[in-house]
């Protein structure tokens, strides 16, 4: 296993950006269509066919999914990986015609410097177009695809990735984009509050500080006191190899909303937006549960650049 998303068997992974832009797009696809459900919490969520992964609803399998910066005009990436999908006719048939189902979700970074001023058109469609030609089974990690112009209150944020299996042989992987309100470090670092579920030596090895002084537990927030939560977000996905239901599936995105408690501080404030999304994938009598998380964090581009490593 390589630690990535793609350590689940049949997913693939592709990210394309624009360095003028200071933004980009992820587009995450399966070799076969998924079973996929989403958790959505708060007021402003930046989805697409969200409804459809809901579980009293008639389609269940989606091809492809689309992470964006651009806030709600990165939502137009779906189109992209969606005409990609659609020359290789891949997709949900009805008769004759053959329509990719690609969900997504964004991030909101249109403070961070880049030149959003592009004309009539965003350029997201063309970027999830790139993303999702560009996608195979290693990917870049840090600042790349949806998380390019991503930050966090210190640091510099992100895509990054990690995968695990249990003793039964039951994989599971994830990839977050990172655009948080507020910190993955212990104060200034370098301790990672995700420490005590490093793999290797990911995070430097480091650990936890053996104490805590009252700075290091102060709550950091991109801003300071101009905070704004509706100027942040983090996705992340989730993937395992266990079999699901389409309910089950919600209920996992629901469970994994925890995880975000363990690797950000802080994970939640008023106005943010929680989005996760589980899915279950079929191939070969396999399943895979996808989870896709998003939180309305702050986003500007002027942070320290830190390190984005593996989550």
């Amino acid at each position: 296993m390589k630690n990535l998303l793609t350590d689940i068997s049949g997913v693939r992974v592709g990210h394309a950006d624009d360095a003028k832009l200071a933004s980009g797009v992820t587009a995450v696809l399966f070799d076969t269509p998924v079973v996929a459900a989403m958790d959505v919490r708060g007021g402003g969520p930046g989805t697409r066919d969200s409804t459809l992964l809901d579980p009293v609803n008639t389609v269940e399998r989606i091809d492809g999914l689309a992470l964006s910066g651009g806030s709600a005009f990165g939502i137009e990436a779906g189109g992209g990986v969606q005409a990609w999908l659609a020359e290789q006719r891949r997709g949900f048939a009805i008769g004759d015609a053959v329509i990719p189902i690609v969900p997504g979700a964004v991030v909101f970074d249109l403070l961070n410097g880049g030149d959003k001023q592009w004309g009539r058109f965003a350029p997201y469609r063309d970027l999830g177009y790139a993303a999702a030609a560009a996608a195979g089974d290693d990917f870049a990690l840090g600042s790349t695809g949806a998380g390019f112009g991503a930050t966090t209150a210190n640091l510099k944020g992100g895509v990054g990735s990690a995968s695990a299996a249990t003793p039964s042989g039951v994989r599971v992987a994830a990839l977050a984009v990172v655009n948080a309100v507020g910190c993955v470090t212990v104060g200034d670092g370098p301790w990672f509050w995700a420490a005590p579920f490093e793999s290797g030596d990911e995070y430097g090895g480091r650990g936890l500080p053996p104490s805590f002084t009252p700075e290091m537990l102060a709550m950091r927030l991109k801003g300071g006191g101009t905070a704004d939560a509706g100027e942040n977000t983090t996705l992340v996905i989730v993937i395992t190899d266990a079999v699901l239901t389409k309910p089950q599936a919600r209920r996992l995105a629901i469970i994994a909303q925890t995880g975000f408690a363990r690797a950000l501080s802080s994970s939640r404030s008023p106005g943010r937006r929680y989005r996760v999304r589980c899915r279950h994938w079929s191939q070969a009598n396999r399943s895979a549960c996808r989870i896709d998380r998003t939180r309305n964090d702050r986003s500007q581009h002027g942070g320290s650049r830190g390190r984005t490593r593996r989550l």
